[in-house]
């Protein structure tokens, strides 16, 4: 009895003691986001600490928790689509835990999106020093967008196009300047090589893509050789929440024939967010589309088939392993006669592509987060079986082998105190390599190619009150190339207030001259091959680039506004162009050859502007004026009678878009959206046409219109029904070559017909 008094004696003792001081959990950090209008919890929305990496996405009520958090201070970030960003500061202790609080206000204009093209790191797009701009999913759903290259034309200085009525191959012209002048990069990784360049637009599905960043001129001592035009970084999806996504849509191109679409999502990540993955499928087919009925596709053929995944690991709270990988299957063909083989035909061009390519990288932090370590591999095969022929040629196929890979480590480094101010410090080691063996018997060519390059890289960002200064440079040495190659660069931003920011940037680049693009792509040209290739002794083009631009944001009432203006220059040395040099004296292909010019200039400016009533009516739109001019007159065409040209081909002086959409209900909303292209010159050879000639061609507005109604089903699962018509005024090219004799690169405009589709999409 005595014993079971003491007992009792003790738990009561405890429980006193309990009750007076209770048991603190320490390393941990509890919230709730809130809607500031309604105060109601946000659910899904995102939550990252900042300095670790470490995200979450809030409950149904809006809650989140964090758990064995390092004592320490960091910065808590919330964002949620549709509400402005919110950071807090918050020190974790290892004896309590930390409640936070946070009320979201309503933001239909995003301005402070997390980039990282802008200096390898992650930071505000605000406080960039250069200009960022970055395209999500609301775009891609917007414009009823489901592949990269229908995407990049609602941003200004950027124009997509199609250049081959047979096989259909996109490029994406920044600031006038065509493709292969733009770097493409997948997670920050040049990995997209010259040969998955000709249709890598169209091969990338927008549900792979969490955003898109660009970034307009030079980029090469960040990114390497071939950023001269600007940087595209396609960011793929990150797994934040247990999420999925299904939807399909049919299409019918001009009443004339259909195109089906299946994409779905899925995104899983553990309970103490220390693993997580997100994976993603996507199929599209599409018949062959004749504009004219002249028997010859303008569209080809195209079944393409997409899957791929992007997952993490975190061993420790400082470390993190990140993995990616997608696998893309396309078959795609144009020309005539699509129910015989390629060589019973007048014109195929026909690809079969089966792409692999992956990433992983490693990331450890040392010293409370204020030093990281990065090391990374990326790498993309491409298997290519090909025929480019005319005239019944049995000797036309082809196939081709293509590697790319790309390893490298790079340290950041935060100091209190580097010479005068605040800075971060970011240098790295990269390699690549790409070795391409491409066979196609019918032109005689038995190309083999190895370009290996190694570039170091190193740059110091100064952060002050109201100033940021990076000055920065990148080493490159390319095996084709006998010297170092040098690019620095030095960035400039004035941020007075948070509403205001000022920008200066010059910058170099250069463009190797392996950089193999066309000439993989055979077009053919009255009835014959055509094919480009490299002029003996070929130099890397070198450009220097120069832009500033005012960032401006304000609210008139409940109206909010944000207004871009960036002038940019560029002049390119060397600068590459075609040759027309006859027939080839044993095939009797057409030939044109790549060689260097005196140089050219391109200028002009850049504006977005962005304002919105809540969700009642937003509009963006950007517009471009510019000249892209070479330094003497080139000649194009080998007739004699053909004056050589000082401007740029396919180069409009002003192009321009706009987005608008409304949800004036609750559960229904629609948008309407426009591209403009003004009139420019292109080159139109022989064939159907007697003579080679310079065509002027008119301007185009191509308008499109989406409705979307949601359903909700239940409190995690939502019905989308959507529908509309893209390119209503059909305005597409109306001078289009016909038959065999046609010159299929004369093809320009917008580059779709008139199109109706209807969709549904299972979302929660």
């Amino acid at each position: 009895m005595k014993r079971h008094i003491l007992i009792l004696t003790g738990l009561l003792c405890a429980l006193v003691s309990m009750a007076v001081n209770p048991v603190k959990e320490g390393n941990i950090i509890t919230g709730h986001v809130i809607e500031k209008n309604t105060e109601e919890g946000l659910p899904y929305a995102n939550v990252l600490i900042v300095e670790t990496g470490v995200g979450m996405a809030t409950d149904a009520e809006g809650y989140f928790r964090f758990k064995n958090v390092p004592a320490g201070e960091y910065t808590l970030k919330v964002q949620s689509m549709g509400y402005s960003t919110q950071t807090k500061r918050v020190t974790v202790g290892n004896d309590f835990t930390v409640d936070m609080h946070f009320v979201m206000e309503e933001e239909t204009i995003m301005t402070d999106e997390v980039v990282v093209s802008a200096n390898r790191n992650e930071t505000n797009r605000k406080l960039a020093p250069v200009v960022v701009n970055v395209m999500n999913n609301r775009l891609f759903e917007i414009v009823n967008s489901n592949d990269l290259a229908k995407s990049l034309n609602f941003q200004s200085g950027l124009r997509v196009e199609n250049n081959c009525q047979n096989c259909g191959f996109p490029q994406v012209r920044i600031n006038g300047l065509e493709g292969p002048y733009s770097q493409i990069l997948i997670n920050s990784r040049p990995v997209m090589s010259a040969l998955s360049g000709v249709y890598g637009l169209e091969q990338i599905p927008t549900n792979m893509i969490e955003r898109v960043e660009v970034v307009r001129g030079g980029g090469s001592a960040l990114f390497g050789a071939n950023a001269v035009g600007g940087t595209i970084n396609i960011i793929t999806k990150d797994p934040v929440n247990n999420s999925f996504q299904v939807s399909s849509t049919m299409s019918n191109l001009n009443g004339k024939v259909w195109e089906q679409y299946v994409g779905a999502n899925a995104s899983l990540v553990s309970s103490d967010n220390s693993y997580g993955i997100a994976l993603y499928q996507s199929y599209r087919n599409r018949n062959p589309y004749d504009a004219d009925g002249d028997g010859f596709s303008e569209l080809g053929k195209l079944n393409m088939n997409t899957f791929g995944l992007r997952a993490y690991y975190r061993p420790t709270q400082f470390s993190r392993i990140s993995i990616e990988y997608h696998t893309t299957n396309e078959f795609r063909r144009g020309g005539n006669k699509f129910d015989l083989q390629p060589h019973e035909t007048d014109i195929t061009e026909q690809t079969k592509h089966v792409i692999n390519s992956g990433g992983l990288t490693y990331d450890v932090f040392f010293r409370e987060y204020r030093h990281k370590l990065s090391v990374y591999g990326s790498a993309q095969h491409i298997d290519r079986n090909s025929y480019y022929g005319a005239g019944e040629d049995p000797n036309a196929y082809g196939k081709t082998k293509d590697l790319t890979a790309v390893g490298g480590a790079m340290y950041v480094g935060n100091m209190d105190n580097c010479f005068f101010a605040p800075a971060t410090f970011t240098g790295g080691l990269e390699y690549s390599y790409n070795s391409l063996h491409d066979v196609m018997t019918g032109y005689n060519r038995d190309l083999r190619q190895d370009v290996r390059i190694a570039s170091g890289f190193a740059q110091n960002e100064w952060k002050m009150e109201h100033f940021t200064l990076l000055a920065g440079f990148r080493l490159d040495k390319h095996n084709l190339v006998d010297d170092i190659i040098f690019s620095p660069r030095v960035n400039l931003l004035w941020n007075p207030s948070s509403k205001l920011q000022g920008r200066l940037t010059w910058s170099t680049g250069f463009r190797a001259p392996q950089a193999y693009d066309e000439d993989l792509h055979v077009a053919a040209v009255g009835g014959e091959a055509m094919m480009i290739t490299l002029a003996d002794g070929l130099k890397p083009e070198r450009s220097n680039s120069v832009s500033g631009s005012l960032d401006w944001t304000a609210n008139f009432g409940h109206f909010q506004s944000n207004l871009l203006i960036e002038g940019f220059y560029t002049a390119l040395n060397d600068v590459f162009y075609l040759e027309a040099m006859g027939k080839d004296p044993q095939t009797g292909t057409l030939k044109q050859e790549r060689r260097n010019g005196h140089g050219a200039r391109v200028y002009g400016a850049n504006i977005d502007y962005k304002i919105a009533h809540g969700r009642e009516a937003q509009l963006q739109l950007g517009f471009t004026v510019q000249r892209s001019r070479y330094t003497e007159a080139i000649h194009w065409s080998e007739d004699a009678d053909v004056a050589p040209i000082k401007r740029m081909p396919r180069t409009p002086d002003y192009y321009g878009y706009f987005t608008f959409t409304s949800a004036p209900l609750k559960n229904f909303d629609f948008s309407i959206s426009g591209v403009y292209t003004g009139k420019m010159i292109v080159p139109h050879f022989a064939g159907y046409i007697a003579k080679d000639r310079l065509e002027h061609t008119p301007d185009f507005m191509d308008l499109g219109v989406k409705l979307n109604y949601t359903f909700v089903l239940n409190d995690h699962l939502k019905l989308q029904l959507n529908g509309g018509v893209q390119n209503i005024f059909n305005a597409f090219q109306k001078d289009l070559d016909r038959g065999k004799l046609r010159d299929s690169k004369y093809f320009y405009g917008p580059t779709q017909p008139r199109t109706y589709f209807i969709g549904i999409k299972f979302f929660n």
